[in-house]
């Protein structure tokens, strides 16, 4: 009899995991608080599948540069200070993890785990036929509007072998609505890819239902984590109590009110911001993602829309849309691409994406014998979740993992 494993969160980090668990013949049960999978988080994220620009957010300067940021109308950043122990907590880590050497080592470990999650990806396209969310492999350009950052970047890229060295010159003859625009230079990555994440984890839903393998639960928010001798026993659903052999924890933010004694999770959400922007047949929207690294703004093509996504704000658990926020995005996005689409149709969204201080999420066992973590992916969760959900089957098919699990392991006991 196949062991059941039970995965608590529908978006798309737990998605993955039950459809890599089932490829790997395990029975699982997906349980979502909210009335449809992907609803949250995974619903209207950036769509850039980027996996070799995956720098963590903490890194040596950023603390000062977050400081000049604050005092801009204009800033990609926000915090609101609160009375809130986890905050504190999680700036306090972040604040430790902005270091130089600790940036490229965490770095070296995300970039480990995105070219996994890419190849996992690929498989699952064409072995298992898996298509219907505008995938494409169209590439991503990091365009800089300051020649002092292009010199850093350039300096400081990630795989030299896949990243090409651009000028502002090459960089409009490769995206022609970049014509005008005022950068310096750019980075490209040619293999880089893009995809609708919330059309992906629906057709993840149906395979999975279709696997026979798959018992999916929503509209039944977890109350209650039953555990004993060190061992998860069960999940309570309101009056309804369902027995676990494994459980995985990928509830996003929202994990750390199901922690168990002993478990901590240093999660929090970083709130951000989307403009799906419909593209009619006179408009020019560009076919390359794009990356506006000095406005923290993000590009891509999905379809015939145009999605743009930007914003960090650490404001607690808020996930209401801000007005201001919102206009200054579309009023950037305006600027740089005046007529990619019909920016007066587009539709708001904003998300709360769950994020370790260090930037480099949670895959893995805890000190529960049977409780694992699949959390804190960030602005990354679309990027990483195949990887990661890969991961986690290996392990708990006790398998030798396909990745070195150093820097990812969870260290919560």
């Amino acid at each position: 009899m196949a062991q059941r494993v039970c995965i608590i969160g529908g978006g798309v980090i737990g998605l993955a995991s039950a459809y890599a668990l089932v490829r790997e013949g395990f029975d699982v049960s997906l349980v979502e608080a909210r009335e449809a999978f992907a609803s949250q988080t995974s619903f209207a994220n950036g769509g850039q599948l980027s996996y070799r620009y995956v720098a963590p957010l903490a890194d040596a300067g950023v603390p000062w540069q977050a400081l000049g940021w604050m005092l801009r109308g204009d800033s990609p950043l926000k915090l609101r200070p609160r009375l809130d122990p986890a905050q504190w907590r999680w700036m306090a880590g972040f604040l430790a993890a902005c270091r130089g050497s600790v940036n490229r080592r965490n770095g070296a470990h995300l970039l480990r785990l995105a070219l996994l999650s890419q190849a996992t990806l690929q498989s699952w396209r064409e072995e298992d036929r898996l298509e219907g969310f505008h995938w494409r492999r169209n590439g991503k350009l990091v365009t800089f509007r300051e020649t002092t950052s292009f010199e850093h970047a350039r300096h400081g890229l990630a795989d030299p072998r896949q990243q090409q060295v651009l000028s502002a010159a090459e960089c409009a003859q490769l995206e022609p609505t970049l014509g005008g625009a005022p950068f310096v230079g750019g980075i490209f990555t040619p293999d880089e890819e893009v995809a609708d994440c919330h059309a992906f984890c629906q057709q993840l839903v149906a395979r999975l239902q279709a696997s026979g393998r798959c018992q999916l639960l929503t509209g039944r928010p977890v109350t209650g984590i039953r555990q004993a001798g060190g061992q998860v026993q069960a999940i309570e659903l309101g009056d309804e109590v369902l027995a676990v052999d494994q459980l995985i924890l990928a509830a996003g933010h929202r994990s750390g009110e199901l922690a168990l004694p002993g478990l901590k999770l240093p999660l929090y959400p970083l709130k951000g911001y989307s403009l799906s922007v419909p593209i009619g047949a006179g408009h020019r929207a560009p076919e390359i993602s794009i990356t506006d690294y000095n406005r923290k703004i993000v590009y891509a093509r999905i379809g015939q829309q145009l999605r743009v996504a930007a914003m960090v704000d650490i404001v607690g658990f808020d996930p209401s849309l801000d007005p201001k926020r919102l206009a200054l995005m579309q009023r950037q996005a305006r600027e740089t691409f005046a007529n990619a689409g019909d920016y007066d149709a587009a539709i708001e969204w904003a998300g709360m994406r769950p994020a370790t201080p260090s930037g480099v999420p949670l895959i893995g066992a805890t000190g529960y014998r049977n409780l694992w973590l699949n959390l804190g992916h960030g602005a990354l969760g679309f990027t990483l979740a195949c990887g990661s959900g890969r991961l986690l089957a290996e392990l708990i098919g006790q398998r030798r993992t396909s990745i070195d699990m150093q820097g990812l392991a969870p260290h919560a006991a």
